[in-house]
């Protein structure tokens, strides 16, 4: 009798018992974290539908693998060597897509001290499945607008209350929500935005960090655009050809991501005359109401202090468009 049988034997078998319990770990973490973040973060149904749809898709595979699973524990079937690196390369390929959707987590908004104060009277909110819409309540009709797209991952709702001033000072703003809370998966989302809203005949873009970058893009493109609102952030390209475009660049001192040197940077890719303020001790997650941002620097000044000053260079640059 050969002695090698059972060794040669074994090897396939060990493999089969490795990937089917690495197998079992995939299908529970593509069951458990897309519930984990449907369930426990209200920013992930909030926002654009596409992370919903993408997690409940990605629970969906997960029940029907476990079920695969469960009826063919009892079936082993021959795992040759070359068949068990695919089976390898397959398993670690789905948990980095699982890995990839609890980064896409969302930064929730969290309401500081302005919502605390209580609704305001004099503004109306709207919200579909890709924007909120902030409209001037009573008085004259708005002609000025501003489309506002969030940094990477941030909940729309977290910049309602401090772009809530331009509002009252007669501006419609439009947050959008942004597929998978990336801005740069639809630069062009502004577009639609100004279309949903025909009575408005000036307008002007704004972003957050990445936010920012995308409506930098979108302004450079479109000529009806006639205003641009930077909190922590630049263009990757420059808009000093740009005609027509008046630039407000609001940044913090003391921002761990947004640096005050990649803003200083920015000036030669600015008009000349664009309009810079710089919060003393503001940091990047000022610019929103999520909390902290892994990253960022330490504040020099309170959040409430620094969202005032943003607030009011915001509302004092809409007024002048």
């Amino acid at each position: 009798m050969d002695s090698s049988f059972p060794a040669a034997t074994a090897a396939p078998a060990r493999r089969r018992t490795a990937i089917y319990w690495v197998s079992a770990a995939c299908t529970a973490a593509l069951i458990a974290v897309p519930a984990w973040m449907l369930v426990a973060n209200p920013a992930v149904l909030g926002g654009h539908p596409l992370l919903p749809g993408l997690l409940i898709a990605a629970a969906v595979v997960g029940v029907a693998w476990a079920v695969l699973l469960w009826r063919c524990r009892d079936r082993p079937r021959p795992l040759r060597l070359p068949r068990a690196i695919g089976a390898w390369a397959g398993r670690t390929a789905v948990l980095g897509l699982v890995a990839a959707l609890a980064w896409l987590n969302p930064f929730a908004y969290q309401p500081g001290a302005a919502a605390e104060a209580g609704p305001k009277s004099d503004l109306i909110v709207t919200e579909t499945t890709t924007t909120i819409t902030m409209t001037p309540d009573g008085g004259r009709a708005p002609t000025k607008g501003l489309v506002f797209y969030p940094g990477a991952r941030v909940d729309a709702r977290a910049y309602q209350d401090i772009l809530a001033p331009a509002v009252g000072a007669g501006v419609r703003v439009v947050i959008l929500k942004e597929p998978l809370g990336l801005s740069v998966l639809d630069a062009n989302q502004a577009r639609s935005a100004m279309a949903d809203n025909p009575d408005i005949t000036t307008w002007a873009v704004g972003g957050h960090s990445l936010g920012g970058l995308a409506a930098s893009s979108f302004a450079q493109d479109n000529a009806d655009v006639k205003g641009l609102v930077l909190y922590a952030s630049y263009p990757l390209d420059s808009l000093r050809e740009r005609s027509g475009l008046t630039v407000l660049s609001v940044s913090g001192t003391k921002d761990g991501l947004s640096t005050p040197a990649k803003i200083d940077a920015s000036l030669e890719l600015l008009p000349a005359d664009t309009e810079f303020t710089a919060v003393q001790g503001g940091v990047h997650a000022f610019f929103g109401d999520y909390g902290a941002q892994p990253g960022d620097g330490d504040p020099g000044i309170s959040r409430e202090a620094a969202q005032e000053q943003i607030t009011a260079a915001t509302v004092d640059f809409l007024g002048q468009l």
